[in-house]
């Protein structure tokens, strides 16, 4: 059976066209539920939903969606993180948004510095 493009446009979309969830899950990579889970725990994340709740999503959406992508799956943040980044004002775009470890002697629970440098050490020594 041939594969027919009902709307006409190749399969792209002019800029500012409207995606339904489908094509922006395969847009962003994710699967639809978690678009759906993302507007649950992102209230600046509403699509449009028309006649038998089909979503679509505007251009701004589409951004909002890849900017939390961005966030969740490439910086690493946790959807709190994200969430707490996304409300300040340009906080998801500052360089300075980026989860900050707590330092070494914080994480290390009282082992001593010059120890967890020769452990590291030692280890690079045993993969190199």
């Amino acid at each position: 059976m041939p594969d027919f493009d009902m709307a006409g446009d190749g399969g792209n979309k002019a800029h500012g066209a409207m995606l339904a969830i489908g094509e922006l899950a395969d847009r962003i990579g994710v699967p639809t539920h978690v678009l759906r889970y993302w507007e649950t725990r992102f209230p600046q994340l509403k699509p449009l939903q028309r006649s038998g709740r089909r979503r679509y999503y505007r251009a701004e959406d589409v951004a909002l969606a890849e900017q939390i992508h961005h966030l969740l799956h490439v910086k690493g943040f946790t959807v709190e993180g994200a969430r707490k980044a996304l409300s300040e004002p340009n906080g998801a775009t500052r360089p300075e948004a980026a989860p900050v470890p707590a330092p070494l002697a914080d994480r290390s629970r009282g082992i001593p510095i010059e120890a967890l440098i020769a452990l590291r050490q030692r280890l690079a020594a045993a993969l190199g």
